[in-house]
């Protein structure tokens, strides 16, 4: 049976057939309209390339640069309902080539073929209604095509709400003014009007050299602009990954692989630094008396903890379940020491909040720090500075927890 969606797709594909049929204005389908709906096509399979493509639900929505008003107001009803047949199926049979065409492709181009037909056909009859008046005024045709633009943008977001909320991709009033109202603003409405307005003006003057000037100069900042957003995209795509690939998920620290590849960064460069190891203490006897949800919860306390008494320089890192590395650089060692302290403090006169058994509860803990401080140099790599302060941290664990135990290679 055939969804309540799909049943509406079919009805604006039949309703923008019957008004093309039935009204047929005064629009002759000659040479000039072939001409016009030859350019149309071709330019617009090509800005099919740059078009934003986003999801909502199961349903692709593709934001494609529009010149439906333009060329509805020239061509009509009927002319707008044969050039969209003609560029949707073009859009179909590439789809289906590159293999990016969703399951329901096929009906979707008679949605998309009655959908624009419609805007088409607004667009033709609001111009022709309110044109003579327009002309009258100045500036009166561009704020006409600002006003037939807003129009058929909205009408066929409309036709969008109402398919997406029948399929169930949308089932908030939320989500339908999202959708309706997404990416709309002046700035936007200004660029589509003023390029469908020129584009118009050199159709019905039959500036053929002009009109394709027009489309390349259109196409050339459109390619520009979406190759610096693909640019873009990627940048932020490669750093987000890059983000995974060092960042611990829970804490959202460095990890050990950052930890790793920072001491390569800084072995032998000279500079005076402290290698900080600080681990929970008894951690296992809190998951054992609550629950491991309620020990990542410590471990969290503990990070934020951690990374609140951090300065610009510093860098902080999970390098184990419940052991957190600092390399503290640009200090001296008692500035070191002093940071520690203060975190010490910090730990002792709070608890970790924390969920369970359906109420909220509040988990004490302490942790032990061993602290490194020398200068990198050839002798001592970073790797044997962290082995020397893990070295410390047990000395801290032995002599009762709950403690900081420190060395000053410099002041040896």
């Amino acid at each position: 049976m055939m969804s309540k969606a799909r049943i509406f797709d079919l009805s604006l594909f039949v309703a923008a057939v019957g008004i093309a049929i039935g009204t047929h204005p005064d629009v002759a389908l000659n040479y000039t309209y072939l001409k016009a709906m030859l350019l149309y096509w071709v330019f617009a399979s090509f800005y099919f390339q740059l078009r934003i493509v986003t999801r909502s639900g199961n349903s692709t929505i593709d934001y494609a640069i529009s010149y439906t008003s333009s060329f509805g107001i020239f061509a009509g009803p009927l002319g707008t309902l044969i050039y969209e047949i003609c560029y949707r199926f073009t859009v179909l049979i590439y789809k289906k080539k590159t293999k990016t065409a969703d399951p329901g492709e096929f009906l979707d181009t008679f949605y998309n073929i009655g959908s624009f037909t419609l805007g088409g056909t607004s667009a033709y009859y609001l111009y022709t209604l309110l044109y003579p008046v327009a002309a009258n005024f100045p500036a009166g045709y561009w704020l006409l095509f600002l006003l037939v633009v807003c129009v058929t943008t909205f009408l066929s977001s409309g036709f969008l709400v109402i398919t997406f909320a029948l399929s169930g991709d949308i089932k908030t009033r939320k989500e339908a003014l999202n959708l309706l109202l997404k990416s709309r603003n002046l700035l936007d409405f200004s660029k589509v009007a003023l390029t469908n307005a020129l584009l118009l003006r050199l159709l019905q003057m039959e500036k053929w050299e002009m009109l394709i000037a027009l489309f390349l100069l259109n196409y050339i900042v459109s390619l520009s602009f979406f190759s610096k957003s693909q640019s873009a995209q990627h940048k932020f795509e490669r750093d987000k990954f890059e983000q995974m690939a060092y960042r611990d998920f829970l804490t959202g620290s460095f990890n050990r692989a950052h930890m790793d590849k920072m001491m390569k960064e800084l072995d032998h460069s000279g500079e005076c630094i402290g290698i900080v190891v600080a681990d929970i203490d008894r951690f296992k006897k809190i998951n054992d008396t609550y629950n491991h949800a309620v020990g990542d919860k410590v471990i969290v306390d503990f990070a934020d903890t951690l990374k609140s008494h951090l300065q610009e320089d510093d860098t902080l890192f999970r390098s184990g379940g419940e052991e957190f590395t600092l390399f503290l650089r640009n200090k001296s060692f008692v500035e070191c020491r002093s940071i520690i302290e203060e975190i010490q403090n910090d730990i002792a006169e709070h608890s970790a909040a924390a969920e369970y058994e359906d109420q909220m509860i509040k988990v004490r803990y302490s942790a032990s720090f061993g602290l490194y401080y020398y200068k990198t140099d050839q002798n001592t790599s970073m790797q044997k500075g962290y082995v020397c302060a893990d070295q410390l941290l047990l000395e801290s664990k032995k002599l009762g927890r709950n403690r900081l135990t420190h060395k000053n290679e410099l002041a040896d």
